[in-house]
């Protein structure tokens, strides 16, 4: 055992203000490698590691909620697991467990799943369909978000899979009295060097041959392999940065950007095709939309003890 520690357990990876790549991602428990464990004041003993058939340890990872004689499975056999933050109030009224897992391989994304940490740990909600998520009190207001993407809703857009894509939209998410609300708009400079990023690498030519085509670049047939290469580079570069605005509360200046980069024979079809991955996406789970704290009236996020083993 480690003993008792001040344990304010945010796993921030690789987040300065944003979610990295899935590759360049570290978890307490994948593929039935790494362990974690740790008790709240409260009884509640949180362990991952991995699954066990008889004595031996399978290639996957289980967790469980503990306390007294009483067990709570979180997940009995995922691919990946990972604590993202433990004895912390996100919001909900309580010192709370997020866990976020990965059933299999082969899929993309996340469950994020936070529990209280009172004796009995009940399930408080549940958020699906990101890449990976981190929470964080970015803006030192404290209040805390939760930093994902909506990495489900856009696999396969347009015929992109998410590796040929430098990155997927941000969401930023937090509760406030119980509520889970989109804060993105409250973080527009992240967004703005997003956008700057990708229109540094999207010529005045890729744009050009870009908005001459048909927009689809659906037939391979059409286009020799470098050129159909270079005009998909171009239209994941659009679209990046249309969704960069989009998802930060800029929905107008959004649509404008796109009607300016996008062939016009085109448009009402992507249009229609962006609105519905959205409606099916991360967004679809919120109960609304976040304001900033005016200055002067922040708080102190609350962070609580706890035992690691």
């Amino acid at each position: 055992r480690c003993g008792a520690a001040a344990l304010a357990l945010f796993l921030l990876f690789c987040l300065t203000a944003g979610v990295c790549h899935a590759q360049s991602r570290d978890v307490v428990c994948r593929g039935g490698v790494g362990f974690f464990e740790a008790e709240f004041p409260t009884g509640v003993k949180v362990h991952v590691g991995a699954s066990r058939i008889g004595e031996l340890e399978a290639r996957v990872c289980e967790a469980a909620l503990s306390w007294g004689d009483q067990n709570l499975v979180v997940s009995a056999a995922a691919s990946e697991l990972d604590i993202d933050a433990f004895g912390v109030d996100m919001g909900l009224g309580v010192p709370v467990v997020a866990v976020q897992v990965k059933k299999s391989k082969a899929e993309c994304c996340m469950e994020y799943k936070i529990y209280s940490l009172r004796d009995p740990p009940v399930l408080l909600r549940s958020i699906i369909g990101g890449e990976y998520f981190n929470a964080a009190d970015t803006d030192l207001d404290g209040r805390v978000e939760i930093w994902t993407d909506d990495a489900a809703s856009l696999d396969g857009f347009e015929n992109f899979p998410l590796r040929d894509l430098d990155f997927v939209p941000t969401i930023v998410l937090r509760f406030v009295r119980g509520r889970l609300l989109d804060a993105s708009s409250e973080f527009q400079p992240y967004f703005d060097q997003k956008i700057a990023d990708e229109r540094a690498k999207l010529s005045p030519q890729d744009l050009a041959d870009f908005k001459s085509s048909d927009g689809k670049l659906a037939s391979a047939a059409a286009f020799s392999a470098g050129r159909l290469s270079h005009l998909r580079s171009a239209k994941v570069k659009v679209l990046e940065i249309f969704w960069s605005s989009l998802y930060s509360g800029r929905e107008q200046e959004a649509w404008r950007s796109l009607a300016e980069m996008w062939p016009a024979t085109d448009l009402d079809r992507i249009r229609a095709a962006l609105l519905n991955a959205r409606a099916h996406g991360i967004r679809s789970q919120v109960d609304g939309v976040s304001t900033a704290v005016p200055r002067g009236h922040e708080t102190h996020a609350k962070i609580f003890d706890g035992t690691t083993t």
